[in-house]
């Protein structure tokens, strides 16, 4: 449980310090970055798995690159419930979901 904990917080800590850096992604705060962490989190366990489990063939095809297609949409789902978040544009979005996807996985290795 602490791990789950811990790995919230650095995510949220990963979103903040992209909303830094990428010009279009806009946070309000350390909180509104740790709320994207959860609710990014439960799509992704939720909707993303259901559309992993239907995308396959598209997932073999493209030896999973896919995947970041769908990260990205979830991304924006996330952007559409959460006010204080906002993504200017699709390429940003894309940005964005690569390297929430690849610190999200890191994470996970550590956690």
């Amino acid at each position: 449980m602490i791990d789950l904990i811990v790995h919230f917080l650095l995510l949220g800590a990963v979103i903040f310090a992209l909303a830094e850096i990428l010009p279009g992604l806009h946070v309000e705060g350390y909180g509104t970055a740790l709320v994207v962490a959860v609710v990014y989190g439960l799509i992704n366990v939720t909707l993303g798995t259901v559309l992993m489990f239907f995308a396959l063939p598209f997932m073999i095809l493209t030896v999973g690159l896919f995947k970041l297609v769908i990260n990205t949409f979830l991304l924006w789902i996330t952007d559409q419930l959460i006010e204080d978040f906002e993504i200017e544009d699709l390429g940003t979005t894309f940005i964005a979901a690569i390297l929430i996807t690849l610190s999200d996985t890191m994470l996970a290795w550590m956690f």
